[in-house]
C-alpha cells in the first residue's frame, strides 16, 4: 500500500493519497479504481469528496459485500414474478452504474465470483472501482482480480487531516520521451513487479500529472510521483544497488554518430533510472521491506497469531450463497433462493392445480435451497522444547516470551498455544491448548529444566496432540526447538545411537501425518543434527543461534495455514 508522503501541487503541500485521489477523479476509468486502506475520518472525508465529484458525472453506488449473483448481473425480480406469475426480469447493479463507479465497502470480504464479474466490467471500461480495504494485516486483502486492475493503493493510517483543496490547471499536450517510457518500465522490472499493467498505469498517471500540474511535457517530478504512486505499492522486492546498464540509442553502423553522445546519453538515462529507483525504494510500504528483509519469509501471514484452513461449513462463516438441499442435519433454509428457484414454475404449476390453489405458491422439493457457509479453522501451534541441557534456561525463556506473543492476539485470529518440553526420561505438556493468556503464564512460571534429551518422546508428543487437534477440527503446526540431538530412547534408557535412530523414525512419522513442522536450531551454532531433523520431517529449518522471541513467532507465523 502507499504510504503518505507531501508533495507539492502549484504551491500546495498534499499527500500522496490525495494526489492518488484527485488523479483519480479526473479520469476514473482510465486508471481503473483506487484502494483506500484503513477506516477513520479521514478516509470518509476522501471518500464524501470523491462521491460528490463523480456524481456529476455518472452514476455511483455502493455494492454490498453480501450482494449475490443475480442482483449483481439481473436476473428475476422474484416478488413481480410471483405477482405476476410469469417471469419478471430487473437489471443488475453493475449495467446500471454502467459508465460510472462503484464503491465496494470491506473489500477484503469480497466473493470471488463477485469479484470475477466485476473485474470483467473494469475490463470493458464501463466501471471504475473504489475499494475500502479495512483488513489489519495480511491474513485478509481484497482479491487480486480487482487489485491488479486499480492504479492507486493508498494506506491512509499516517493521514491526519483532508480538505479536498488542490486547483489543478488543465494541460491536453503532455508527453513522455521514449527514454522516461524506458526508465518506468526498467523501475517496475527492478522492484520485481511482473504484470504490465503496473507499467502502463505508471505511464498514465505521469502523463496526467504532467497535466496536473500544467506542463507540456512530463518531468522527473511527474516520473517519481507516478513511481510512488502505482509502482512502489507492488513492489516484491528491493530495488538492485545499480539500474540495469542501457542500450546504446545508436545503431553501430552510424558512422557519423558521436561515441561521446552515446556516452552522455547513457549517463542521463541511468540517472534518471537511479532518481526513480531511489523513490521508490523509500515509498516501499514497510510491509513489503519486512518480508524483503526476511522478517516474515514464505507465506508471511502475520506478526502474531495465524488463521488456520478454510472448511466448508453449514452454520456459520463467511457466505458462500445457496445451493440445492434440504433443510435439516444443520442445514439451514434459504427462503429467498427457494422462492426465486420456484417463481418461474408458477404459472405452469397454477394451470394444474385446483381451483381454490391459485393464489397459493407451488413449492417442489427440488425448488428448495439452503445456507452454505465457509470459515477458517482454528489454528494450534505446540511448541516441542528442547528443555534438557545447561543450557535449558535461556532456550525455555526465549520459548515462554514466543508463547505469550502468540497468545497476546489469539483471540483476533482464532489460535491456540500449547507447550511440550522434553527431558530426563520422557515428555511432559505444560500447557494444553490454550488461549488464556492468565493460564499460560501460570504454567510457564514453574517451566523445569536440565537433565536428558528423549527427542523422540517429544516428537510423539506433539504428533498426538496434532492429531487430536485435527480430529477437532483445528489446523496444527509443530515448532520444535532442540538442537536436534537425543540420548535418551523412548524406554527412557540411554543410548545415543539408539536414541537417535528412534527420532528419526518419529520424525518420519509425524512427516507421514502432513502435520506442518519447523525445527527452530537453538544450539550456539547451526548443528547438522537439526537440518537432518527438519529434512526428515519435510520441515523449514531454522538456525537461531540468538534464539529471540520475536524471530520465532515471525518463523512460525511464515509457515501457517
Amino acid at each position: 500500500m502507499l504510504r503518505v508522503s507531501p508533495t507539492t501541487v502549484l504551491g500546495d503541500r498534499i499527500s500522496d493519497a490525495e494526489l492518488a485521489l484527485h488523479l483519480f477523479i479526473r479520469n476514473p476509468h482510465q486508471f481503473g479504481g483506487i484502494i483506500l486502506k484503513g477506516p477513520g475520518p479521514v478516509r470518509d472525508a476522501m471518500l464524501a469528496f470523491a462521491q460528490e465529484a463523480l456524481a456529476k458525472r455518472g452514476p455511483v453506488a455502493r455494492i454490498p459485500v453480501n450482494i449475490d449473483s443475480e442482483r449483481l448481473l439481473g436476473g428475476l425480480d422474484l416478488s413481480a414474478t410471483l405477482a405476476a406469475g410469469r417471469g419478471v426480469m430487473r437489471s443488475g447493479l453493475l449495467n446500471d452504474c454502467s459508465g460510472g463507479v462503484i464503491i465496494l465497502p470491506m473489500a477484503e470480504r469480497i466473493p470471488r465470483d463477485v469479484a470475477a464479474h466485476i473485474a470483467q466490467a473494469m475490463d470493458g471500461r464501463k466501471l471504475a472501482a473504489i475499494l475500502l480495504d479495512d483488513s489489519v494485516d495480511g491474513d485478509e486483502a481484497p482479491p487480486p482480480v480487482l487489485t491488479e486492475r486499480i492504479a492507486f493503493h493508498c494506506d491512509m493510517s499516517d493521514l491526519r487531516q483532508f480538505d479536498g483543496a488542490a486547483s489543478p490547471t488543465t494541460q491536453n499536450s503532455a508527453a513522455l520521451t521514449d527514454t522516461q517510457l524506458v526508465g518506468l518500465v526498467n523501475t517496475a522490472s527492478a522492484l520485481g513487479i511482473g504484470s504490465a499493467r503496473a507499467s502502463i498505469f505508471a505511464h498514465k498517471a505521469a502523463h496526467a500529472l504532467a497535466e496536473f500540474h500544467g506542463r507540456a511535457a512530463a518531468n522527473d517530478d511527474d516520473l517519481t510521483a507516478a513511481v510512488r504512486l502505482v509502482l512502489a505499492p507492488r513492489a516484491t522486492q528491493f530495488p538492485p544497488d545499480a539500474p540495469p546498464e542501457p542500450e546504446p540509442d545508436s545503431p553501430p553502423d552510424q558512422p557519423d554518430s558521436d561515441p561521446g553522445d552515446d556516452e552522455e546519453r547513457q549517463v542521463e538515462d541511468m540517472d534518471l533510472e537511479d532518481i526513480l529507483l531511489e523513490a521508490a525504494a523509500a515509498a516501499i510500504p514497510k510491509n513489503i521491506l519486512d518480508q524483503i528483509n526476511g522478517t516474515a519469509k514464505g507465506k508471511g501471514k502475520g506478526q502474531a497469531g495465524r488463521s488456520g484452513q478454510k472448511q466448508k461449513s453449514a452454520q456459520r462463516g463467511r457466505p458462500l450463497g445457496a445451493r440445492p438441499g434440504v433443510p435439516g442435519h444443520g442445514r439451514k433454509l434459504a427462503l429467498i433462493d427457494s422462492l426465486r428457484a420456484a417463481a418461474p414454475w408458477q404459472s405452469m404449476r397454477r394451470a394444474a392445480a385446483a381451483a381454490n390453489d391459485l393464489r397459493k405458491i407451488h413449492i417442489r422439493k427440488s425448488d428448495l435451497r439452503v445456507r452454505h457457509y465457509e470459515q477458517r479453522r482454528e489454528s494450534l501451534t505446540i511448541f516441542a522444547v528442547d528443555a534438557s541441557g545447561s543450557s535449558a534456561l535461556s532456550r525455555l525463556a526465549e520459548a515462554k516470551g514466543a508463547v505469550e506473543m502468540m497468545l497476546a492476539q489469539a483471540y483476533v485470529k482464532r489460535s491456540q498455544v500449547a507447550l511440550i518440553a522434553f527431558r530426563q526420561n520422557g515428555a511432559e505438556i505444560l500447557l494444553p491448548p490454550t488461549r488464556s493468556l492468565t493460564r499460560a503464564r501460570r504454567a510457564l512460571a514453574a517451566l523445569p529444566g536440565g537433565g536428558g534429551t528423549p527427542l523422540a518422546a517429544g516428537l510423539q508428543a506433539a504428533q498426538h496432540m496434532a492429531e487430536t487437534a485435527m480430529r477437532g477440527g483445528r489446523t496444527p503446526t509443530i515448532a520444535i526447538l532442540t538442537d536436534g540431538k537425543a540420548n535418551v530412547r523412548t524406554d527412557g534408557t540411554a543410548n545415543r545411537e539408539l536414541a537417535m535412530a528412534e527420532a528419526q523414525q518419529a520424525a518420519k512419522s509425524l512427516a507421514q501425518s502432513g502435520v506442518q513442522c519447523i525445527v527452530i536450531d537453538i544450539s550456539p551454532r547451526p548443528r547438522v543434527e537439526a537440518a537432518e531433523l527438519a529434512e526428515a520431517l519435510n520441515g523449514r529449518y531454522l538456525p537461531l543461534p540468538q534464539a529471540q522471541s520475536t524471530a520465532m513467532v515471525a518463523a512460525i507465523e511464515s509457515i501457517g495455514g
